[in-house]
């Protein structure tokens, strides 16, 4: 899907822009950059992406996994989370909010080009039905 508009929710600057980088160059849009939970689902209501990538850790009383479900249920915006924690308790949290992939950091750009492709074939497959 050319020009998908991902949202990045990453509370580390560095990290994010690094990230915004990496998908602008693949030929992703991406129109703003989250550090929240609260402010991630804000920014999803405001300009409805077809993504998000989502870290799993924030900083604030949300974490990724709350702020994905969230946006989940209230906006149908699907959620591949990008995170360094691959524990059984996260991976089992993370399940139960049914996200179109898991990836783990760091990662290869052509790793997370093919895991966001899929997504949103699956998203685009999943709306037309």
């Amino acid at each position: 899907m050319d020009n998908a508009k991902i949202l990045v929710v990453e509370d580390e600057n560095v990290v994010a822009l690094e990230i915004k980088k990496r998908l602008t160059r693949l030929g992703y849009v991406v129109p703003s950059v989250a550090a929240s939970g609260k402010e991630a689902i804000s920014k999803a209501k405001g300009f409805l992406p077809d993504l998000i990538l989502m870290d799993i850790r924030l900083k604030g009383e949300m974490d990724g996994i709350e702020a994905a479900q969230e946006i989940w249920t209230q906006l149908g915006i699907p959620v591949i989370y990008l995170t360094a924690h691959s524990d059984d308790e996260t991976l089992k949290r993370a399940k139960q909010t049914n996200p179109y992939g898991y990836v783990l950091k760091p990662f290869e750009e052509e790793d997370l080009r093919a895991v966001i492709e899929v997504a949103l074939y699956r998203r685009q497959k999943e709306t037309c039905e």
